[in-house]
């Protein structure tokens, strides 16, 4: 079938696709059409799903939206006598919000129901990997850091054949040739609507995940004219409830009126673009490959570090909901913090055995040793501010991707307990 020019993306063509299989003897050629047909599908109690919905953001399909309107707002005055309804899915927040949230928007106010879809788990992910590449530590925090568990992002890399490559090979394939997949993902998807102060927020966010109000005031002060710095409050707010790139999170068992959260971006691809891969990946066409690919490597280790604290947290919280490991959790692991020199990049509870566990985290596990009286005592300052701990059995934990014999052996002369990515990612 020849797709028509008012619908590109091949909407139509792939909606006869579904009529057919499900036995419905009709033919549509027009988003017009498409929208009526949802409509009475509705009407006679089916389900219909439409999925990547951010796509009719664009503008030569956008005008379906304004088409959906008026079936929406028919059916809304019938409710009571539709059994069926619609389904919109898509994979990026900002432009579902664009299209959903937006007061000018035609489907403004028309929502009834949100379900929010979490990306895939870590078990998920690492299915996928024992499938196509490798599982090894160290792919996983690679491709964790990157793409966290976006499915699409996955598909892309399998389909370029790099999947299992190595880091430089996977990067130029995926981001710096002119056909890359993802050469453009988040210019065109995250970071379109932001101009001015909004990017050099993200900007510094991302080059420093967990910095404070106070932080982002003094960057912003260097840069920004006289008074534009005290807005930042504004662009905080903006970038965390309208757009949902950024989030507020505070130190474990902190009141939510603490003035000491930090901040961090939410998603890990935007994360790694905007400190890693913007710039080496937009000089591509003038400068040496080598070089670029060199310094954006580098540069995404340096992020891997952060990103081994939420990956670590999460494989606790997973294998706690399955019951693998020894740590049952009673409460959702979080990092904690003070004014002082306290800081401890993992606490987990375990409530019914009264055990709580201090942990460090290194991407080089060499490391690992030489943060341990940082932990004893950032342990020992919050046993004194939480006093109900006090008699609990306490333990501290080091972890890495990796950790040699020789590590093993002096953690455990300090009575500290080794755990490697390998370690916390079996029985998943």
């Amino acid at each position: 079938m020849q797709i028509p020019d008012s619908d590109p993306s091949g909407v139509v063509a792939a909606t006869n696709g579904y009529l057919e299989t499900f036995g419905i003897d009709e033919r549509i050629s027009s988003l017009k059409e498409l929208a009526q047909l949802i409509a009475r599908l509705a009407r006679q109690g089916y389900v219909v799903a439409l999925d990547e919905f951010q796509y009719f953001h664009r503008k030569k399909l956008f005008d379906f939206c304004s088409m959906m309107q008026a079936e929406v707002d028919s059916l809304a005055a019938e409710a009571d006598h539709v059994p069926g309804g619609l389904i919109v899915s898509g994979s990026l927040h900002t432009e579902m919000t664009a299209l959903l949230e937006d007061r000018d928007a035609p489907l403004f106010n028309r929502t009834t129901d949100v379900l929010a879809l979490d990306h895939l788990d870590i078990a998920s992910v690492l299915e996928i990997l024992r499938t196509h590449a490798d599982e090894s530590p160290e792919r996983l925090l690679f491709l964790w850091n990157l793409f966290e568990g976006v499915p699409k992002f996955y598909r892309d890399a399998f389909e370029q054949g790099v999947l299992g490559a190595e880091r430089r090979e996977l990067l130029e394939r995926l981001f710096f040739s002119s056909s890359s997949p993802l050469r453009n993902e988040a210019d065109n998807w995250f970071l379109r609507e932001l101009r001015g102060r909004y990017d050099m927020v993200l900007q510094y966010l991302a080059s420093n995940p967990g910095c404070t109000n106070a932080d982002i005031q003094a960057a912003m002060a260097e840069v920004a004219a006289p008074g534009e710095a005290r807005q930042v409050g504004g662009y905080l707010q903006t970038l965390s409830q309208r757009y949902r790139m950024i989030e507020r999170r505070l130190p474990i068992f902190a009141s939510r009126r603490a003035r000491s959260g930090r901040y961090y971006i939410r998603d890990n691809f935007l994360r790694a673009w905007l400190s890693a891969l913007q710039r080496p990946v937009s000089a591509s066409a003038f400068r040496p490959m080598a070089g670029l690919l060199e310094q954006a490597d580098r540069q995404l280790k340096e992020v891997e570090g952060y990103a081994l604290e939420d990956l670590a947290a999460q494989l606790y919280e997973e294998r706690s909901r399955i019951g693998v490991g020894d740590f049952p959790l009673s409460e959702r692991i979080h990092g904690f913090w003070d004014r002082g020199d306290v800081e401890i990049d993992l606490v987990a509870v375990n409530e019914d055995e009264q055990r709580i566990r201090f942990c460090s985290c290194k991407r080089n596990g060499e490391k690992l040793p030489g943060s341990v009286n940082g932990l004893e005592r950032s342990a020992r300052r919050f046993l004194g501010a939480y006093r109900r701990f006090a008699h609990w059995r306490s333990e501290l934990v080091g972890i890495a991707p990796d950790i040699s014999n020789t590590t093993r052996g002096e953690l455990a002369e300090r009575g500290v307990l080794a755990q490697s990515l390998g370690e916390l990612t079996s029985g998943l």
